[in-house]
């Protein structure tokens, strides 16, 4: 038992520099400030916690994108909106013009819904 302390120490290190690397988008349950501060202030507990719960899915080994944003599995039913505002930008026109396309079309869709035309 004399090694407990040292590997709570480590655990505690690693979940701490986890949590910070960790991308804000891929964070669960809790913001990532709530995270550190849990981390931070109940050392044991806040680590197996963040391991289990917190830690994004497909987070790569210090909580980053891993995979790459676009390998994250979205359950949204519009994933176009599953990122941050802001954090994501058009590549070429044809993305552009591509998004607004469909913007163009949900909205249309959503006004019929609510005119009672479609179901």
């Amino acid at each position: 038992m004399p090694y407990l302390g040292l590997i709570i120490m480590i655990l505690w290190v690693f979940c701490l520099i986890d949590v910070i690397t960790a991308d804000e988008g891929g964070v669960r349950h809790l913001p990532k400030m709530m995270w550190l501060l849990f981390v931070i202030f109940i050392p044991l507990a806040g680590s197996i916690v963040w391991l289990l719960v917190g830690r994004p899915v497909d987070g790569g080994i210090w909580g980053g994108a891993g995979g790459g944003s676009s390998a994250r599995r979205s359950n949204s039913a519009y994933p176009e909106y599953d990122t941050r505002p802001g954090r994501a930008t058009g590549t070429t026109a044809e993305a552009d013009e591509e998004f607004l396309r469909q913007c163009r079309a949900r909205a249309e869709e959503q006004r019929r819904k609510a005119r009672g035309d479609g179901a």
